[in-house]
């Protein structure tokens, strides 16, 4: 069954579910969901109210849950959003430069550019937007986005459904890309999910352990503290622990050379981040070790230290990066 027939007799739950796992991260043609959702109600076969409804629900639920994901880890969801990217500092970096040359307006517009529009959702929470000016842009620019395809199909219905006959015959091939697709997808999940199994065996210390070490220490060895952190420089007058360094962890090979260059033979690296459940320094860390670096995570991060009465200190006006300020 060609797509135009599964739209026709499931067109509320395919668009939907189409919209959903495209908002979050799967890439699917959802355009041509659209375009042929908009042909199926042209027919009679969908309500055209419904169904735009459905799909800017749904999108706008995919993206929410994006939104939240960069809001409550970071640039962790980002960095692995753009892990297969040719240039990954530069998907990241280069979406945040549309927000900084246009603002939170930039949602407006972002599903109808390419790259910009996988990252938009996640990249408005880790800048902190707040949650009802990204509903009310994110949520009229998916609104754009879904009727302006739906419509499209709605009206070109006659030719799409010529176009749907002379390319019938490689109906079955199309379903075995889509297929593959889905499973190349889900692949990719649970190869994450075993790569980040091994994080368990790195290990751990609570902040206030970590600062007792530190007020007790004999100075018998170097103990570093290093700020992984990639979120937080985008907010001036943010903190960092007292003394702390900068690792930056798109850039670890290279930091990782400059920190060799006054690293003593016997020492002791602790990195913090303000991820969930630690993302970013378990990165770290399991990166470190393989280049044969003493290393522990601080549990609790940067909110843990501070609950425990450690010292801090503003970041380095060098190492913020002058990016929007949602508040």
């Amino acid at each position: 069954m060609n797509l135009l027939g599964v739209i026709v007799h499931h067109g509320y739950a395919v668009t939907s579910i189409a919209l959903f796992v495209t908002c979050c991260g799967l890439p699917l043609p959802v355009s041509v969901v659209l375009l042929t959702a908009g042909a199926a109600a042209h027919g009679g076969s969908l309500n055209l109210g419904v169904v735009m409804l459905c799909a800017w629900g749904s999108a706008l639920a995919g993206d929410t849950l994006m939104y939240l994901g960069g809001r409550y880890t970071g640039w962790w969801l980002l960095t692995g959003i753009c892990r297969f990217s040719l240039n990954p500092e530069d998907c990241i970096f280069g979406s945040a430069r549309s927000f900084y040359k246009r603002g939170s307006k930039t949602l407006l517009v972002a599903k109808f550019v390419p790259g910009l529009s996988t990252v938009a959702a996640a990249l408005a929470g880790s800048l902190n937007m707040r949650l009802r000016r990204f509903l009310t842009l994110d949520g009229l620019g998916v609104l754009l986005y879904t009727a302006g395809w739906i419509l499209a199909g709605f009206l070109f219905a006659p030719f799409l459904r010529e176009l749907v006959r002379s390319v019938q015959s490689v109906g079955h091939i199309t379903a075995a890309t889509m297929g593959a697709i889905l499973v190349l997808y889900i692949l990719w999940l649970v190869l994450n999910s075993l790569r980040d199994s091994r994080f368990s065996a790195i290990d751990k210390i609570a902040a206030a352990d970590l600062f007792e070490r530190l007020r007790t220490s004999t100075h018998d060895r170097l103990m570093i503290i290093a700020d992984v952190r990639s979120h937080g420089y985008y907010d001036p007058g943010m903190l960092r622990i007292k003394d702390s360094i900068r690792i930056e962890p798109s850039r670890l090979k290279e930091e990782l050379e400059a920190l060799r260059a006054f690293m003593q033979p016997e020492c002791e690296i602790y990195l913090y981040c303000s991820c969930a459940r630690e993302a970013t320094s378990m990165r770290v860390a399991r990166m470190l070790e393989q280049e044969n670096c003493a290393t522990k995570v601080i549990q609790g991060g940067l909110k843990a230290w501070v609950k425990a009465g450690g010292p801090t200190e503003p970041v380095p006006v060098g190492d913020v990066e002058h990016l929007p300020r949602f508040d």
